[in-house]
């Protein structure tokens, strides 16, 4: 059994309009909300072997604000054909992860983090893969355990949601 988490980054800054997309800081609520997402992520107790991460500047701060409540004891790959990614970009990152890692996060943007989320998970009688159809927001967390050995055979619809943390659920 192997287990993906992802994290979408927290809110970013639009206040320098001038800024390339790719340098776009976040901003305060984002902060704020990285940090409490790091807490409940300490909380619950998960883990992870690896991390893939894309090197925009408001992923690499939302992992830095996390690792404010939780340490991440993980090698942090920036795997820059995250950004901007399509989906079958995810999931062929996904693939090729080593299998001696059993849990791995990957930090990414919308709307591939959502669209990879309902692509592998299945249907759940909770209603989470709806939830996340319905709204995916910023600094969210979705855990998806997939029934296979090995990453390389990752398939769509053969996951199960196990986690769906959004911050606004979450007390400061």
């Amino acid at each position: 059994m192997k287990r993906l988490t992802v994290l979408r980054h927290a809110k970013s800054s639009w206040k320098d309009r001038e800024l390339d997309d790719f340098e776009r800081p976040l901003n305060g609520r984002g902060r704020k909300a990285a940090r409490r997402m790091g807490r409940e992520i300490d909380v619950r107790g998960l883990h992870f072997d690896l991390v893939l991460a894309s090197p925009a500047a408001r992923v690499r701060q939302t992992i830095d604000h996390v690792q404010e409540h939780y340490r991440i004891n993980a090698p942090i790959h920036f795997e820059p054909r995250i950004y901007m990614a399509r989906v079958a970009e995810l999931l062929e990152l996904i693939q090729a992860i080593p299998d001696q890692a059993e849990s791995a996060l990957l930090v990414g943007h919308n709307t591939s983090a959502e669209r990879l989320v309902t692509k592998l998970a299945q249907d759940d009688r909770d209603g989470l893969k709806r939830r996340v159809e319905e709204k995916f927001p910023t600094a969210a967390l979705a855990a998806i355990e997939l029934p296979v050995d090995s990453w390389s055979a990752v398939e769509a619809e053969s996951g199960r949601l196990v986690e769906l943390i959004y911050p606004a659920d979450l007390a400061d």
